[in-house]
């Protein structure tokens, strides 16, 4: 999309309404607390019309490199959230899981404006319809710069949800060929990876509500079950069922899990596991 183009009214559904209202509230709250960062939150939040205006605008600060300045990095997220408005309630969805399952959160301007695993996940989406329109030169420079500004690795080929935490997100990896369910919850050092050089399908298939803790390897065109719970630092090289709790190196089955593991991120082992 051309700069001198006028811009399509973005639409945005229903379901982000009240997160893009919550989000207004907490920077107007914030921007009257600590009037020093009043103008950021102007600018990042305040300002904007509707949810898809601020994150589109939000990218493009993260992004924005040499290659790709301020401006043309907005253009491409906004293009994107134009050409799959889903962007935006994936979003929302991803947002609202940071703030139900990290204590840390106190707001939703935490994941908005300031946690790279938010951040990270959002610029995979907007690199991901970039690949599925055909323009993988552009979507490998935005997996580059995801890579360097973020210190995780996220191949715009791989899929995944709504509802999704990636929480701290150092040194996380997911392959071409992953895929993420809905609902799940990843920590740092989480690798989603393949076995073997050639091009094929070689990567996990994760269901949905799954948690898989710090440094766990999930190695490997294997299913993990809906529901299941990863232990950390385990290397998991089969499937595991829907529901289980698996740990170990390598994995194994230790007993079943707690309901919901990705939302309640209980990482108790059941007892005498281990």
């Amino acid at each position: 999309m051309s700069v001198t183009e006028p811009r399509k009214p973005i639409e945005v559904r229903t379901g982000v309404d009240s997160v893009w209202a919550r989000l207004r509230v907490e920077a107007a709250a914030a921007s009257a607390e600590e009037p020093i960062l009043a103008s950021f939150l102007n600018a990042a939040i305040l300002r904007h019309d509707n949810f898809a205006d601020a994150l589109a605008y939000r990218l493009a600060a993260k992004l924005a490199d040499a290659q790709l300045d301020t401006m043309l990095a907005h253009d491409v997220a906004l293009e994107a959230i134009e050409g799959d408005p889903e962007i935006v309630e994936q979003a929302a969805a991803d947002m609202l899981a940071v703030d139900e399952r990290d204590p840390a959160s106190v707001s939703l301007l935490q994941p908005f404006l300031y946690f790279k695993g938010f951040h990270s996940l959002q610029a995979y989406r907007v690199a991901h319809w970039l690949w599925k329109e055909g323009r993988q030169n552009l979507a490998f420079h935005l997996q580059s710069r995801i890579s360097e500004r973020f210190g995780l690795d996220i191949h715009p080929a791989a899929r995944i949800g709504k509802g999704v935490m990636i929480d701290h997100a150092t040194s996380v990896v997911i392959g071409e060929t992953a895929v993420v369910g809905d609902d799940c919850s990843l920590l740092h050092e989480v690798t989603l990876g393949g076995t073997g050089a050639s091009h094929e399908d070689r990567h996990p298939k994760v269901g949905r509500g799954v948690l898989i803790g710090a440094g766990a390897k999930v190695l490997g065109n294997i299913e993990i079950g809906d529901n299941a719970r990863i232990a950390a630092g385990s290397v998991v090289l089969k499937p595991v069922p829907a529901g289980c709790t698996v740990a170990g190196v390598p994995a194994k089955i230790v007993g079943d899990c707690c309901p919901q593991p990705a939302r309640s991120m209980d990482q108790n082992l059941p007892d005498g596991a281990g």
